[in-house]
């Protein structure tokens, strides 16, 4: 497999946006393009295997997308809508 591959868009994440708290860790330095790549790509880190298993059934019927990444800031969420119109960035206590 091309390591492009890895990366290849697997769903549209429409406007990206991110809750203030979020926001505050990405200026005090957390990068958020590697774990929205991730999880466009269809990588959705560290979720339950329900939840993998859900995802994966979304890309076809057009469910709600969500993924778990552990970063040096914490724990963060990432759920694109079900119509693929939004993609929001969050802290699982903010869900």
């Amino acid at each position: 497999m091309n390591t492009a591959d890895l990366f290849a868009p697997a769903f549209d994440l429409g406007q990206v946006v991110a809750t203030p708290e979020v926001i505050g860790l990405v200026e005090r330095g957390l990068m958020l393009e590697p774990y929205l790549a991730r999880h466009h790509a269809g990588d959705w880190g560290e979720v339950s295997a329900g939840d993998a298993a859900a995802n994966d059934g979304g890309l076809s019927c057009g469910d709600r997308l969500l993924s778990a990444y552990r970063t040096p800031f914490g724990r963060i969420w990432i759920v694109t809508e079900a119509d693929r119109s939004s993609t929001c960035v969050l802290l699982p206590k903010e869900y």
